[in-house]
């Protein structure tokens, strides 16, 4: 038993990655190449979905939850299982997880009084609104700013970081449960992992938009805590 310890602690995360930075990157590539035009589909349903988040209330927030299970289970479908189960093993995991995670949102979808969305009025829900927007409109910039070609930009609803991102943005207009939380900040620090390993200098992107997020829940809580007083 000591000797099996001893011999897995000299393992590293990099030894247990299959594939290298260049294929980690290449696979977006392929993958937006294999589903074009659905680029502009998902660009739609992000714009759409900015648009429920912006307007807030009951229905909206209905709108909302379904378009990002909709996102959810194209990211779990396409992406994990079909093209990064490819060069990782894990892959199917991170599809099942994706796909529980869109249950979660229709669930949420078909509640009226907990989908409901906050007005983006106030300091904390506007910087919610702006986590959203940086998800949908930033993440796209940084294959080209990080010297990789515009074909593997990763996007929302087709790629998991940038869907990922944007719901921090939604889960803080909702004040969700701790339930919605706990897949997307465990694929925070997948992502996160994988992406320090293989050295690249996004690895702490998402991560810092889920430190952000969590930040504004806190103070989200604290002050709602003050005002029952």
């Amino acid at each position: 038993m000591s000797d099996w310890w001893t011999e897995w602690q000299t393992y590293a995360l990099s030894d247990l990655l299959m594939f290298s930075k260049q294929a980690y990157f290449r696979l977006f590539e392929l993958h937006n190449l294999a589903l074009w035009p659905a680029q502009l589909v998902a660009l739609a349903a992000g714009i759409l979905l900015m648009l429920c988040l912006q307007r807030g209330g009951d229905r909206a927030g209905r709108h909302a939850a379904a378009l990002l299970a909709l996102a959810f289970l194209s990211v779990a479908w396409s992406y994990f299982a079909g093209r990064y189960a490819t060069i990782n093993t894990a892959a199917p995991y991170y599809a099942i997880a994706f796909a529980v995670q869109a249950v979660l949102l229709l669930w949420l979808a078909s509640r009226r009084a907990a989908a409901r969305l906050t007005p983006p009025i106030g300091s904390l829900a506007k910087l919610a609104l702006g986590i959203a927007l940086l998800a949908l409109l930033a993440f796209p910039l940084l294959a080209p700013l990080g010297g990789r070609p515009w074909t593997q930009a990763e996007l929302f609803g087709l790629a998991p970081d940038p869907t990922v991102a944007l719901t921090f943005g939604a889960l803080l207009l909702w004040r969700a449960g701790w339930m919605l939380w706990i897949v997307p900040l465990l694929w925070c620090a997948v992502t996160g992992a994988t992406l320090m390993e293989l050295g690249s200098g996004q690895a702490w992107v998402l991560p810092g938009i889920a430190l952000v997020a969590l930040a504004l829940g806190a103070t989200a809580s604290m002050r709602a805590r003050l005002a029952s007083r």
